[in-house]
């Protein structure tokens, strides 16, 4: 990264959302740092990811599971249950989108009610939802999933930086849970930023343990960050 190394600033500890029983802290890139893709995609290397404009990573002390993965595009194959959801879902229309309407906050909403009740994200806070997912100073777009009558079924936030794709969040119709969209929606950024000849998509944390970060250990090759920098996650 060119210019000055970023101030990092510690965060208070607080419940952790992926293990049961611990407690997490981050520390967090100085909001006043100006940042663009450029310089975005140098953090996302060294393991940071963002929320909103705050640019984070994990710092808990003894407990290092959260492990910042990323698929390499280029040698990725799907599996077989990751064909089947490609076929399953081949009579939706995906497309990117740049704006997060009202289409897709009332989904949002839907999926926060069904998926995480008590997550600690208000479903009503539509200033929420827009801080949440977008970025004055990145280069974002919204893969959106629709059927063949138009319904938006799923959107997906991702970021585009020099060296790839950064998945941000993805929402779905929980009354289409069967599609498996979280999984669809990983194979679609793939196919993506293999169009965009870009080398890798950033899943963000997996995290050993966690019932809801699991899905990440399917997408294969996949390469975790160590401190010997990024190292293939052994099948």
């Amino acid at each position: 990264m060119t210019g000055p190394r970023p101030r990092l600033l510690l965060g208070a500890e607080h419940r952790c959302s992926y293990l049961q029983g611990r407690t997490a802290r981050s520390v967090f890139v100085d909001p006043q740092m100006p940042l663009d893709s450029v310089r975005y995609g140098v953090l996302l290397d060294w393991g940071f990811r963002r929320s909103g404009v705050y640019v984070y990573r994990p710092a808990c002390g003894a407990c290092q599971q959260c492990k910042p993965v990323r698929v390499p595009v280029a040698e990725f194959t799907p599996s077989r249950s990751q064909r089947r959801c490609i076929k399953d879902n081949s009579d939706l229309h995906v497309a990117a989108e740049s704006e997060l309407n009202s289409e897709h906050y009332a989904l949002y909403r839907r999926y926060l009610y069904a998926r995480h009740p008590r997550g600690g994200m208000d479903p009503e806070d539509r200033v929420a939802f827009r801080s949440f997912l977008a970025s004055a100073w990145g280069e974002s777009e919204i893969l959106a999933f629709r059927d063949a009558r138009g319904r938006l079924l799923a959107g997906a936030v991702l970021d585009r930086v020099p060296q790839g794709l950064s998945a941000v969040y993805t929402y779905f119709d929980p009354d289409a849970a069967g599609r498996s969209l979280g999984t669809f929606a990983v194979l679609c950024e793939i196919l993506r930023a293999r169009a965009l000849k870009l080398p890798y998509v950033y899943l963000g944390y997996w995290v050993p343990g966690s019932q809801t970060m699991d899905y990440k250990r399917r997408f294969r090759p996949l390469e975790t960050l160590t401190a010997q920098g990024w190292t293939r996650l052994p099948d």
